[in-house]
């Protein structure tokens, strides 16, 4: 006998308990019964729920009463999570799938999100110079489902404000997932959480389905078959979808994404202008708003050789000082466009004279503003902007072994039926963050074209759309 043990009734003499010992949940009860009497999270700081009662989170908020039924819609990408609520057009919230130490703290924080549709907050900016980034994601699969349950657990209860066990969830999984990494999302979702109910889909159906569904004047065949290329933050896909599922026969992948992008951005910006290799999110904005996809890259590179006016597509990125800002910015957003102006038949030189006036104009403009010369924490970008986004195409560039993004395209449809191919080409959804690059949609279009039979159509249909 233990001396900590306390002494039973005559009818508790013989009981048998149940415990079901979980990683995530502690089940316990009596034999004979159907239910456990006790259940409990499986670590430090919780209090036990009797009788079935779900586990509360510390941090949870009351709920209202008609949120009981709600179907919660989670895309849970490897550089944004994007979560809004079933029936609604545009996700509630956006915000980084990762936890950010900034140079100020030493505690990890939540970043902020994007953007929101809930209750307006009132916190300042965070600088994010030189933070420290974890991600529980790594190459598009879960490999920390704590510090994933810790993101959503803030996601849940701060942003969404939802009651996960009266919810229920429709989530993304990357394709080709591993079993080991699906058992591993299903604790996290029932277990951590207890969701009521889970329905997983992976990116390409989901894309075909919204875009059969809001498109009334296309096909028979448009509306059942589509070739979703899926352009995200770890790699790309080329994925046919039939009848609203993926043919993963046919997939193919290039192991290039938004991730390698913003890397390759960040060693032509050291090596050239200041070292920027720690400034993850602030080469990401940069990106964002400064990079585009080049239709003519020879001219391009003869333009970016100019000098002064002539140069159009050389444009500035101020750097956050700490002070007066946190986060950078385009120094002139009018000079940053001028690149528009590049469409064929029109000659550089021409150009060149056009943006002359238009050049000095904005110099005045600025003279006029009395903006302070910040000339020393800022750098130039010219050929950069098209170089960056020209690796979707041309993989071989980074020294990787695998063919560009038109090429992968067209191997997943051979991959197909023959009597799918027309279709196919008829209906390619362009979807992920590193498809919104302008002129994006045109180039793509110029290099299938050349390796898709002559009686065949091209149609690319693009988020914007």
């Amino acid at each position: 006998m233990y001396q900590s043990q306390p002494s039973f009734p005559a009818d508790m003499s013989n009981v048998v308990v149940v415990l079901d010992n979980g990683g995530g949940l502690i089940k316990a009860g009596f034999g004979g019964e159907r239910d456990p009497s006790a259940v409990l999270p499986n670590w430090f700081g919780q209090r036990a729920q009797i009788k079935g009662v779900k586990p509360m989170y510390q941090s949870q908020p009351s709920f209202p009463a008609d949120m009981s039924n709600v179907v919660v819609v989670l895309d849970n990408g490897g550089g944004l999570i994007k979560a809004g609520f079933g029936g609604e057009r545009d996700p509630s919230a956006v915000l980084p799938n990762c936890l950010l130490r900034p140079l100020s703290s030493k505690k990890w924080v939540h970043p902020s999100p994007t953007t929101t549709t809930t209750a307006a907050t009132s916190e300042e900016p965070m600088d994010l110079t030189s933070a420290a980034v974890r991600r529980p994601l790594d190459r598009g699969y879960l490999i920390n489902p704590e510090l994933q349950r810790d993101i959503w657990a803030h996601l849940f209860n701060s942003l969404l404000h939802v009651s996960p066990s009266q919810s229920s969830l429709l989530l993304t999984e990357p394709l080709f997932a591993l079993p080991s990494i699906q058992r591993a999302t299903d604790e996290l979702v029932f277990e951590d959480f207890n969701f009521k109910a889970l329905y997983v889909a992976d990116s390409p159906s989901l894309a075909h389905l919204y875009e059969a569904s809001r498109r009334h004047a296309v096909s028979r065949g448009a509306a059942q078959c589509s070739l979703v290329v899926d352009c995200g933050f770890s790699f790309t896909h080329a994925a046919p979808v039939f009848q609203n599922f993926t043919l993963n026969y046919a997939v193919k992948r290039i192991d290039l994404g938004g991730k390698a992008l913003t890397n390759y951005l960040k060693e032509l910006v050291s090596y050239r202008s200041i070292n920027v290799m720690d400034e993850t999110f602030l080469m990401d904005d940069v990106k964002e708003k400064l990079c585009f996809v080049s239709l003519d890259v020879p001219r391009d590179l003869g333009i970016a050789r100019k000098r002064g006016k002539d140069n159009l597509l050389r444009c500035t990125y101020v750097l956050p000082d700490g002070v007066t800002h946190t986060k950078g910015f385009v120094k002139d957003p009018d000079q940053a466009q001028r690149y528009l102006g590049l469409t064929e038949g029109a000659s550089p030189s021409q150009l060149g004279a056009k943006e002359d006036v238009d050049h000095s104009e904005v110099k005045e403009n600025t003279n006029d503003r009395k903006i302070t010369d910040l000339t020393k924490n800022e750098f130039d970008l010219t050929n950069e902007r098209f170089l960056v986004p020209e690796m979707l195409f041309h993989p071989a560039d980074l020294g990787m072994n695998q063919a560009g993004l038109a090429e992968c395209i067209v191997r997943a449809v051979n991959s197909c039926h023959p009597h799918l191919h027309p279709v196919l080409y008829e209906s390619i959804i362009l979807t992920g963050g590193s498809t919104l690059f302008p002129r994006f949609s045109e180039r793509l279009e110029r290099e299938l074209r050349p390796l898709v039979p002559d009686d065949y159509q091209v149609k690319i249909i693009t988020q914007e759309e």
